[in-house]
């Protein structure tokens, strides 16, 4: 966006606009001058110069012929002639929001002391106050709403920290921030501020949480582009359990998930086969050099269910290139295994299963802007999502896409190393062999 210059004035210019001041009034001297009628204004008040009480300069009468020779001329205007250069630019006005105790205070006044009177007294305009009349007349005769009723302002803050709390207890593992992004979803604007004093009134403490600076960041260009896998262990008692994650990288939506006492092959490719399944086939997956997923002496079971289905493996080096994997098993110790006991395995399952579907479907996520949440961009509807958002959809948003309802993809013509390859329902129909 371009700046405009700040144009500056010489001492002779501004003397000679003053003198036409004297004789011709400020504004046909800032048309002479090309001068802002605001920057002759101000210099005829700092020197204290006025109009003279002499007549106007006389115009001479122009003919049909004279106008077409002449040049226009915005000096030779006469002095208040409403030409387009003469209008006076208009000053934009921010709105005032009155609450219904402050428009009673006002009509009380005005019926007290005048609306003229009232105006002056509360900077408000006197056509408001008349509106405001009239609407009172009416609702006296139960034609519409009164302007001076409403909820008192206690009792929309009442309103509003029972929103909060609500949220928070039902979720008791989220914080602030993420009580905020799941009213915003429901169309409450509430504060991060407000909910965090509202939440540590009630009890509320904050987690300390050791974040690690990174510079480098990595997503999928659409669904099913990369799958992570990782495990979380768990203690139930004195049995541990270890929790098979699968989430897809563009969306951050759990394709699959599995329990079992120990980190076996048999339970992630069980795991993984139902995923594809019901979501389809990745074109890569990124893991860990697990037991589960990575034989260091020839080629894990897993490894060759991937090259069987023409998946690509990535091999994390790094934790951090497993990242978002890893801070969903963060937030999937603090939001379920700290906040619920488990009595044995069957119950961790059920509640799992439950955490998910809420977690793809209703729990809004920072990464994917603070409204949406993992099914949104994983079935396509961010964009229909947020313009509902933006409408005031409310608690009418809801899911409306089910699982049944996605959009697979069937077939598909890409190049891999300048060789054609053709694939159908994720099998590869024509292309070179997987050396």
């Amino acid at each position: 966006m371009e700046t405009s210059k700040r144009r500056s004035y010489t001492t002779q210019q501004r003397e000679a606009a003053l003198a036409d001041v004297r004789a011709i009034g400020v504004m046909a001297a800032s048309e002479k001058h090309h001068v802002p009628q605001s920057c002759v204004s101000r210099w005829a008040s700092a020197a204290g110069v006025k109009r003279g009480s002499g007549e106007k300069p006389p115009v001479a009468r122009r003919t049909p012929a004279s106008r077409a020779t002449e040049a226009p001329v915005a000096a030779e205007a006469p002095v208040g002639s409403a030409t387009p250069a003469a209008k006076r630019p208009l000053r934009s006005r921010v709105a005032k929001i009155y609450s219904p105790s402050q428009k009673a205070v006002v009509l009380e006044d005005a019926a007290r002391e005048g609306v003229t009177a009232a105006a002056k007294k509360h900077g408000i305009s006197r056509f408001s106050i008349y509106d405001w009349q009239r609407r009172v007349t009416k609702a006296a005769a139960g034609e519409g709403p009164s302007p001076t009723s409403g909820p008192a302002p206690k009792d929309i803050e009442q309103q509003r920290d029972a929103e909060i709390l609500e949220e928070w207890k039902s979720h008791p593992g989220l914080g602030p921030s993420q009580i905020v992004n799941q009213l915003r979803r429901k169309s409450i604007k509430v504060s991060v501020h407000t909910a965090r004093r509202v939440m540590e009134d009630a009890g509320y403490r904050p987690p300390k949480v050791v974040r690690q600076k990174h510079d480098r960041f990595y997503e999928a260009v659409r669904p099913n582009h990369l799958w992570h896998l990782d495990f979380v262990q768990r203690y139930i008692g004195p049995a541990s359990t270890f929790t098979l994650i699968l989430i897809d990288d563009c969306s951050r939506y759990v394709v699959g998930q599995g329990v079992d006492d120990a980190e076996r092959a048999d339970m992630v490719i069980e795991t993984f086969e139902e995923a594809t399944r019901k979501h389809g086939r990745p074109e890569s997956v990124m893991h860990d050099k697990g037991s589960a997923f990575w034989s260091w002496r020839g080629i894990s079971r897993f490894t060759a269910l991937l090259t069987e289905m023409g998946i690509d493996p990535i091999v994390a080096e790094h934790k951090e290139w497993n990242g978002k994997v890893e801070v969903f098993n963060a937030n999937l110790h603090k939001e379920l295994f700290d906040k619920y006991r488990f009595h044995d395995v069957a119950e961790m399952r059920r509640r799992l299963e439950t955490h998910m579907h809420w977690y793809n479907h209703a729990r809004t996520h920072h990464a994917l802007g603070g409204l949406l949440v993992p099914a949104d961009r994983y079935y396509g509807r961010a964009e229909e999502v947020l313009a509902r958002i933006e409408a005031g959809a409310g608690r009418e948003l809801g899911d409306g896409i089910e699982l049944r309802e996605r959009c697979l993809e069937l077939f598909k013509v890409i190049s891999r190393g300048g060789v054609p390859e053709v694939w159908l329902l994720g099998q590869k129909l024509l292309g070179a062999s997987p050396t």
